[in-house]
């Protein structure tokens, strides 16, 4: 058997159908300009971060000469160049991606979907720029699932103001970021109304969640809201009922759906490398047939997530995207997710399960995007009652 080089292995990119070349030839260059620069910023360093827990703020600076904010909404680009870019984010590292998806995702994806024009000319700015670092508020210690009609976090109407009083939980980006966007139940008409709140209000605090397992460098907290007072000038004038929250969730269970393309990829990267350079009985563990089986179940389940993304990608372009198909995508990516990861753990053996060698930190990040922006089985559901006409919650 001759030399294998590594560093030239056929489908570098694993892109097996060839799906960058529905990009425009100015999307493809930029896409690759920007897998250039995680190769050489962000994956060289990944697992640093994760094993210390520690976010990279040094890196924030960075990413915003980048400029890779808001490419749909802002710079033009298509929703799938904006799909890929999350997708190869996560690839380099998932932790890294989650906090773009949280900035960039969920706490922009609230102010330029629910925000007035003139609230929008005042934050939007600095946001893109990243002079200013959200975090989004919606899931609670006693509500993720249900928080659609089990929001306890209040707000009171007084005079001109709005007083918060409650508790968030799980909110990246929540110890360090300027903003939060919080959402909570007007106690006036038990509609879940959006607002944005200064972290250095006074009634607001944000503690790190420790000993976690997954997105270690994500800076995860528990928020406490007691008292705090927002003007009304901060209450995002589209944001009135979960109905108007449920726009900014269509959008970012798509982006987790992209996160679980980008973890397969990273997955399929990791477990290929190692089943050509590791030898076994004298061979390169990539001779094996079972090795083989399991690096292309990786490949597979990688192209057809990735397909499903593509097209939903193309119905968003053409506003015709449902949430259903949204439920869909992030249920079936995020369990193909895991599959994958696991495979690619297996192939490695003991290697598999340290972060010296990529793997570990995969596998276990994968659970954190099985969980979030919807489980597995409410997405399911949500699906099922599309298909069937039948709810089936409770």
């Amino acid at each position: 058997m001759g030399i294998i080089d590594v560093d030239n292995l056929p489908y570098p990119d694993g892109d097996f159908y060839a799906f960058e070349d529905l990009l425009t030839d100015k999307e493809r260059d930029r896409l690759h300009e920007i897998r250039a620069w995680l190769a050489a910023e962000v994956k060289p360093h990944a697992a640093d971060w994760w094993n210390a827990g520690e976010f990279p703020h040094h890196m924030i600076p960075k990413l915003a000469e980048l400029d890779v904010m808001s490419p749909v909404y802002r710079q033009g680009y298509s929703n799938l160049f904006a799909g890929l870019v999350h997708a190869e984010v996560t690839r380099a590292d998932t932790s890294f991606a989650t906090f773009l998806g949280v900035h960039d995702g969920l706490f922009t994806g609230s102010i330029e979907a629910l925000a007035s024009e003139e609230q929008k000319a005042a934050w939007l700015p600095d946001i893109y720029s990243m002079k200013k670092i959200g975090a989004f508020g919606l899931t609670e210690p006693l509500g993720g699932s249900d928080v659609a009609g089990g929001t306890r976090t209040t707000a009171r109407r007084d005079g001109d103001n709005w007083i918060l009083n409650g508790e968030k939980r799980w909110i990246g980006n929540a110890t360090f970021s300027d903003w939060v966007v919080i959402y909570a139940r007007d106690l006036e008409d038990n509609q879940v109304k959006g607002f944005l709140v200064d972290t250095k209000t006074p009634g607001y605090s944000a503690t790190k969640i420790e000993n976690k397992i997954a997105l270690r460098t994500v800076q995860n907290a528990d928020i406490v809201l007691d008292n705090v007072v927002v003007s009304d000038d901060f209450h995002l004038k589209g944001a009135n009922s979960f109905r108007d929250t449920n726009k900014v969730l269509k959008v970012t269970r798509l982006a987790v759906a992209w996160q679980a393309v980008g973890q397969q990829m990273a997955a399929f990267d990791v477990a290929r490398k190692y089943a050509v350079e590791r030898k076994q009985f004298g061979k390169p563990l990539a001779s094996f047939q079972l090795v083989q089986e399991q690096l292309v179940k990786i490949l597979g389940n990688t192209v057809s997530s990735l397909g499903m993304m593509v097209r939903l990608a193309q119905l968003e372009d053409l506003g015709q995207a449902k949430d259903e198909q949204s439920a869909l995508a992030k249920a079936f990516t995020t369990a193909r997710m895991r599959e994958s990861v696991a495979m690619g753990r297996s192939i490695l053996g003991g290697n598999g399960i340290v972060t010296d060698y990529g793997m570990a930190k995969i596998f276990a990040d994968a659970e954190a995007i099985y969980s979030y922006e919807g489980t597995y089985e409410i997405n399911t559901l949500v699906t099922a009652r599309a298909i069937t006409g039948v709810a089936a919650f409770v």
